[in-house]
């Protein structure tokens, strides 16, 4: 096991620059590897939203009217309940008492860690622009994706 470092180290402008980019990408990698799972439990909060609102839709009871609608709101809840099926053993080795996988314990220490090691060497501040940086990238990837079918 690695041992702790606590000596001040010196560091030239250059080596700043190598360590803030390298503290960047490796930020921003973990934050991904994250999301990648936790981006669905916050979806399935989402879906449970918008159900409710599409369930209380004006004339949605009236069985002439509603029945179609009503098959397509089906559709979307199984699809949810597929979707939470799928994610729950990415994230649990059990969900009922909520004991996390091991890949999955890791990735959300090590992000911890990693930021705050960017507030050791960068501080508080830097750590905030990072994530900005990493929300505004991941808007903008979002905002620009082109449906190809």
């Amino acid at each position: 096991m690695p041992q702790k470092r606590t000596k001040k180290i010196n560091l030239s402008q250059d080596e700043k620059n190598l360590m803030r980019r390298y503290l960047i990408w490796c930020y921003k990698t973990a934050k991904e590897a994250l999301d990648r799972v936790d981006r669905y439990f916050t979806q399935l909060i989402v879906d449970e939203q918008v159900i409710g609102i599409l369930l209380k839709t004006k004339d949605v009871k009236d069985k002439e009217k509603g029945r179609e609608y009503l098959k397509k709101i089906d559709e979307f809840a199984e699809h949810m309940e597929k979707k939470e099926a799928r994610v729950l053993p990415q994230k649990y080795l059990d969900p009922e008492k909520e004991i996390l996988q091991p890949e999955y314990w890791y990735l959300k220490n090590r992000l911890a860690a990693i930021e705050k090691t960017i507030v050791r060497f960068f501080g508080l501040k830097e750590l905030k622009a990072i994530k900005n940086m990493y929300e505004e990238e991941m808007t903008r990837r979002i905002l620009e994706a082109r449906d190809h079918s």
